[in-house]
This record gives structure tokens, sequence and C-alpha cells, in this order.
């Protein structure tokens, strides 16, 4: 999961789509979590991987719970925030902060400061936020995550924020930022997993935490040994002009379907829905843009690496960020005028082309052009956050209605479990864009669906 840089985030949220729904939340004081129990004081050094500038920066999930067939009589922020202490102790590392030593590199100082908390009571109910769509951008966001003061820094600060509000149909909000620094989004849904099974009576998580950062570590001296190409557009192209705008687009399975059938049939029954489904948006957004023929527009997939043989990380139990980028560079003019079964083709090469001495290349290369961001403008970052964890979060009612990314960056998209009104599921994209740019978008994804048409949101 990469996320640009912060100052191409302030434009971003400047004017969205939101759904028209107001209501009052209230919050109690904000809290400090500190683990349950004593910890080990020391100072832990994250890998070249946590230490990229794109990860300088917080992201947001939202997880909404239906308060039926819960735990009855149980005040679920209660319960989280005694669960929240416990899972600290063996995850002791998210209750330090950030420091930065030689080399402007980041370390954690596991002093035991603690995680936000915040308790809160929101004058809604949750099927008045079904009504208007449970997707990014959420009515009244910054209500439901507020933004304590001095919390939303990188430097000595709390490294989570939660908060759980209550609704007034017994239903609840577990809003979520972390630090992208200290994990991935399969390693905070490692810890949220945590949580949840200690609010279900289990004496300890399922899954242990594994650090091992230094195995994502570049060699020394760093040896590339591919040749990645995305890195020589890191100085072109500054984000387009004008104010941003993030809408959701809802895809079932009629569209699916749709999209797939374009395919050749070669691949029409083998390619995965990620793979049709990114090089399409791939094709609408460079459309939406506007890209000049003879130019780049490139795909930036993002992919785990936990388990690859030679990597030496387990396929569970590691929270750091193990995500590697595999980039499909295509000019515009392929992309929109050829065939969408050659671009999926380039997808999938993409994904085949990470292997464990391919993440050691780029990590190498990483180290050698120092902390350099990753988004140009031209850039299409895309990550499946269907399989991430978010989903089986079970608090003590049940699965979430939904789990997934709070919002998203210019350039940067990830695909998010959802279900239609008849309780079907549904493949949720945000996306930001400038606001004629949006425009374009739509009419995009609604022309190449014809006759299918997504809900917009």
């Amino acid at each position: 999961m990469l996320t640009p840089p912060v100052d191409m985030l302030k434009h971003a949220k400047e004017r969205v789509y939101t759904p028209t729904l107001a209501y009052a939340v209230r919050r109690r004081d904000p809290e400090l979590i500190r683990p349950a129990a004593h910890t080990p004081r020391e100072t832990k050094r994250l890998s070249d991987i946590d230490n990229q500038e794109d990860l300088r920066t917080h992201v947001s999930l939202a997880l909404f719970y239906r308060g039926a067939g819960g735990q009855n009589g149980v005040d679920p922020a209660g319960l989280i925030r005694r669960a929240l202490g416990e899972a600290l102790v063996p995850y002791y590392p998210l209750a330090g902060r950030l420091r930065e030593v030689e080399g402007q590199k980041l370390v954690v100082d596991c002093n035991g400061e603690g995680v936000l908390f915040v308790e809160a009571d929101g004058d809604v109910r949750l099927v008045e936020l079904e009504a208007v769509g449970l997707r990014p951008p959420f009515p009244c966001w910054d209500q439901l995550l507020f933004d304590v003061e001095g919390s939303s820094g990188v430097i000595d600060c709390p490294l989570l924020h939660i908060q759980v509000t209550r609704l007034l149909c017994g239903s609840f909000v577990f809003a979520l930022r972390f630090n992208h620094v200290i994990c991935d989004g399969i390693g905070i849904a490692q810890f949220m997993n945590a949580i949840a099974e200690l609010t279900r009576g289990l004496p300890s998580p399922t899954i242990a935490p594994v650090w091992s950062r230094e195995l994502l570590n570049a060699r020394d001296p760093p040896m590339p040994s591919f040749t990645h190409r995305e890195f020589d557009l890191l100085l072109q192209q500054p984000p387009p002009a004008g104010d941003m705008v993030i809408r959701s687009f809802t895809f079932g399975a009629s569209d699916l379907d749709a999209i797939k059938k374009s395919l050749p049939p070669l691949l029409r029954d083998t390619a995965t829905t990620f793979e049709a489904l990114a090089t399409f948006l791939g094709r609408a957004r460079a459309a939406a843009l506007e890209l000049p023929p003879g130019g780049n527009a490139p795909l930036m997939i993002i992919v785990n690496i936990r388990g690859v043989a030679g990597t030496n990380l387990p396929a569970v139990g590691y929270y750091g960020n193990a995500c590697v980028p595999s980039t499909v560079l295509v000019d515009p003019a392929v992309l929109l005028g050829g065939s969408l079964g050659d671009a999926v083709a380039l997808v999938r090469r993409a994904k085949a082309t990470v292997t464990s001495e391919y993440a050691r290349s780029i990590i190498d290369e990483m180290v050698l052009l120092g902390r350099r961001f990753l988004c140009p403008a031209s850039m299409f970052v895309l990550s499946d956050a269907r399989h991430l964890g978010f989903a089986r979060v079970d608090f003590g009612w049940g699965e979430p209605v939904y789990a997934g990314p709070a919002d998203t960056a210019f350039g940067v998209s990830s695909f998010i479990t959802g279900k239609d009104r008849d309780g079907d599921g549904t493949v949720v994209v945000p996306v930001v864009l400038p606001w004629m740019a949006m425009d374009r978008f739509a009419t995009e994804v609604e022309r190449l669906l014809n006759p299918v048409k997504p809900q917009l949101f």
C-alpha cells in the first residue's frame, strides 16, 4: 500500500462528493492506551522498505458494525479499549514513538507511551449511513475520526489513533488511523484481528507477531539486478492543477462480467478480477487525464512478498511493510487504442515478475536513489484490499458491514469488498481526480461498460 506525499494529499481533500447527511458526534477526551503489562524498553530499527518516503504518512480505515446480534448490553468502546491494551503487549512497538537517526532513517523507541483512543457517540443510525452508501467519502468522516491536535505527525507522535463511535441504533463505527511506516495493510489488519480475538474472549492472539525487519534491508553493497524503469519517472509531471474530488465506483458481478467478456477467449476465463478491473480503470484514467500519446501511463501494482520463496519472510505474522511495486509502462495511445487483453497480459506479467530477487533488487534501488516519492502524476497505483483481513475483524458483533480504507489520494486506488442492496458482493474503488477529469472518468467508465453502468456515489 503506497501513498503519495502529504503535500499531494492536501488538495485531494479540499472538495469531495460527500453524500448529503449531517449529524453530530459527541466525543470524550482522548486518552493514551498503554500496554496492559510490562514490555521491553528498547529501540527497534525499521526495514529499508519501511523507510520509504512514500510511507511517511497516515492511512485511515473504517469498519461499520451492526448492533443487532452482538454482545447484548456490552459497551463496544469499553470492550475494545481493554482488549487494545492487552494486544499492545505482544505488539508493544506500536505503543512506541518514531525517532530519526543517521541518514534520516527511522527507528521505533519502544517506550510504551501508548496509542490514542477516543470514545464517542453519534446522533445517527446505521440505516441512514447505508442509505447514502457505505463507501468513501463517508459523511462527517472528520467527526468519526477526529484529528486530535498533535497526533498526525510522523516523528514522536502516536502510531495509532482509534475512535469507537456508538450509533443511536446500537451499531458502532471502529475508525483507525495508522502510521504507514510501522506496518502495511496486512500488518494493521493482523493487529486489528488480534484486538478482536481478545474482545471475543480468546486468551491470546492466534497469530504471533513477527518483527524481523532486517530481512527487508538492502544488500551491502546494494546490487540491483533488474532495470527499474519506473524510477525514471520520479521527477516528471507534477500533480495537475485544480481542486481534487474523491468518488467511489461500485462494480457488481454484471459489470465485472462485461469487462471480462471484452477480453480474448484465452484471457476471459483466466484473468483475475484484479487484473481485468485494474486494466479497465487504467484505461479510463488515461482518458480522463487526457494523457498525450508517446508518453507513459504507468500502472503500478502493489505485490505482497510474504511467504515468497527466498525472502525468508513467513506467510503470516510479519506486520511490517512487506509489499513491493511492479510497474507496467505503457504508452497512453496503446492503452486507449489497443486491446484491453494486451494490457491485462502486461499486468499479469508485472505480478509474475515479483520474485525474491526482484524484491531484493528494488530495495537495493530504493536505497541507492535515496528517499524519493514514487508517484508522478501519470502513475496509477493499484492495490487489492479485499483480502487483507479487514472483513474478518469481529469484535463480537459479527463481521463488519463495511471494512476498508476510509479515503484515498490522487494516483492511488484500492479494491474494497462491498455489498449491493441485495447483499451480493461488489468491488468498491475510490478514485481521486481533478474535478473536470472526474466527470470525464465517470463518462469513460460508463462508455466502456455500456450498456451496464456502475453505481456512483
